[in-house]
């Protein structure tokens, strides 16, 4: 046996108990009549002491402890001394006097040590990644990760929903993100694909019966990286059949408010606030608002028709729009060169033509190089649009209706961590329903679907399909959590007909439809029930549960922004036989340009 107990377990009552520990030297602190180690294991630490009561070798041994050697300790449990209780500790109120030591395995000086206070860069403790899994942190956020998901499995089964495991090798259909390809040994020139996600098949398990179907599913998607995205994921998905969206959103505000009262204690009350993608993209241009603080857009552009300043009269006359943001007591904070830094990142990053401001001094006047274009009136009359108040910042867009909201979300954003406008630790949560059916690609030419292609339109909106799709709105509905996308859902089409017009709306042929998704087609022609689902990024609430910014700490061996496992060194070269078996001849990349 190679322990009793752990690190994180023995206390006060267990003192005069024989006990055997064993895990990692976390520090070691030499006193002259005695040596101090910090044994450490996931469930936390015990101090063991090293004394002349443990023997001439034991001790001799344990003068040759590192840290992160991995040891075995056997000895008694005593109480500390007065005045050398750690209450930081749970184990604080004792120590191990140590009667036999056995080192399990020595540690060669590592790149960095788990307890270290600055940790290195990230490309290196992914490289040691079985160094940085040993972080309190690290570990504290797996535990919450296996919590989360033992939770929502619990509540499923609950509400009668069966787990149902869905094929990893499948085929592919191409519609969105790219796929990653796996070839046939079997059928050479043939690829499977990994599921972008369990989409087709939760909707053939609806079809055949199964009205309630659950799965922590594992998804690839070969596509450009970022801080809150991985080429491989996992989500919670779910299905229901002879639901509408109200039965699903109702499922999962349940699922919020236990998640919420078990990790972090706190009430969530249901139904989960909601608003339209049309009214998020109008108060807060995103159709995933943070709305753990206000900053609203407000639209002037009636105001700017009426100014002089040619900027803006030129931009709404065309159609466009005027819309800005007022920060509340900012206006001493944002000097001349941060307002400028500030113009040029809504230029760079979002495409903006530029920024205009107002500051509103002491008399209640705004200040701006830009107000001699502008009457008193108007002035005053933009000052109440935007509810300003002597101190304020006031900043404003004027561009189409897009670069707008691309602009004064990101400002938005910024300036709500800058100014500190929300708790970092709070917690909200809302709906958005109501997507657009459709995006319409300039460069192709085509209309693409806002969520996927199997998605139902609102059935007030059908007819929109032949006359004007761009109008038609969605039976879409998605999750946001503290200004992030935590969960995607949609109904499905359940007949036919429709789904055959919502391909051929996307550019695909009767032909094309039938090679891509024949056996969808088909299945919906044998008994369809009304069905409907949601997915939801585990990595991501992992992330904002944890209050962590960067998904890769939520996973436990993740890639890096180029994809790749430094780790393993993943992806690799392979042997030519196995490529030989593949019948794949790999080409140089000006091979594949010719």
């Amino acid at each position: 046996m190679y322990r009793t107990h752990t690190c994180g377990e023995l206390r006060k009552s267990d003192v005069g108990q024989s006990v055997t520990l064993a895990g990692w030297v976390d520090s070691y602190r030499d006193h002259g009549g005695g040596l101090f180690v910090d044994l450490r294991d996931r469930y936390g630490k015990t101090q063991v002491v090293f004394s002349s009561d443990s023997g001439e070798e034991t001790q001799k041994l344990s003068r040759s402890l590192r840290n992160e050697d991995v040891i075995q300790v056997i000895g008694k449990v005593d109480p500390r001394p007065d005045g050398t209780v750690n209450p930081k500790l749970s184990t604080g109120e004792i120590e191990i006097k140590v009667e036999k030591l056995v080192v399990l395995n020595k540690c060669k000086t590592p790149p960095f040590f788990p307890g270290q206070q600055d940790m290195p860069g990230e490309d290196l403790r992914l490289k040691h990644r079985y160094l940085d899994l040993r972080r309190q942190q690290m570990q504290q956020t797996m535990l919450l990760r296996s919590k989360i998901i033992k939770l929502m499995r619990d509540y499923f089964e609950e509400h009668q929903f069966i787990d149902v495991e869905t094929p990893i090798l499948g085929r592919s259909t191409p519609e969105g993100a790219r796929d990653y390809l796996v070839p046939s040994r079997v059928h050479h020139g043939e690829f499977y694909a990994l599921p972008q996600s369990p989409q087709l098949y939760k909707q053939i398990l609806m079809m055949a019966g199964y009205d309630r179907y659950v799965q922590v599913a594992r998804c690839f998607r070969d596509e450009d990286l970022r801080a809150d995205r991985q080429p491989e994921f996992t989500q919670l998905d779910l299905e229901m059949a002879f639901c509408e969206m109200d039965d699903v959103i109702g499922i999962i505000d349940g699922l919020v408010t236990k998640v919420a009262k078990e990790v972090h204690g706190v009430d969530v009350p249901g139904p989960l606030p909601r608003m339209t993608y049309d009214e998020a993209m109008e108060r807060f241009g995103h159709d995933a608002p943070d709305l753990r603080f206000d900053l609203e857009i407000v639209d002037a552009t009636d105001l700017a028709a009426e100014a002089e300043f040619r900027v803006f009269k030129a931009v709404a006359d065309a159609g466009n729009r005027v819309r800005g943001i007022c920060a509340k007591g900012a206006a001493d904070k944002y000097s001349r060169r941060l307002i400028d830094d500030m113009t040029s990142m809504v230029q760079d990053d979002f495409g903006a033509k530029g920024l205009a401001w107002f500051k509103v001094e002491a008399d209640g006047t705004l200040n701006s190089p830009i107000a001699k274009n502008f009457t008193p009136e108007l002035l005053a009359k933009f000052k109440e649009r935007f509810a300003a108040e002597p101190g304020d910042l006031i900043l404003i867009v004027a561009d189409k209706f897009e670069v707008t909201c691309k602009a004064l979300y990101g400002l938005r954003k910024k300036l709500g961590a800058e100014l500190k406008l929300y708790d970092p630790k709070a917690m909200h949560f809302s709906w958005v329903v109501e997507f657009p059916m459709f995006d319409y690609d300039e460069e192709e030419g085509r209309w693409v679907a806002m969520h996927h292609p199997f998605t139902a339109p609102r059935p007030q909106d059908v007819e929109l399909l032949d006359s004007d799709p761009g109008k038609c709105r969605a039976l879409a509905y998605d999750l946001v959590i503290n200004g992030s996308e935590a969960g995607g859902g949609t109904i499905r089409i359940h007949d036919n007909a429709t789904q055959q017009k919502v391909f051929g709306l996307l550019g695909m042929t009767e032909e094309d439809a039938k090679e891509r998704f024949g056996f969808l087609l088909d299945a919906l022609q044998y008994g369809a029930p009304p069905h409907g689902g949601i997915a939801l990024g585990i990595d991501r609430w992992v992330m904002l549960f944890g209050y962590l910014d960067n998904i890769r700490d939520c996973i436990a061996f993740p890639k890096t922004q180029r994809a790749a496992d430094l780790m393993t060194d993943a992806p690799s070269t392979v042997d030519r036989k196995q490529l030989e078996e593949l019948a794949i001849k790999v080409l140089r990349l000006d091979e594949v340009k010719k």
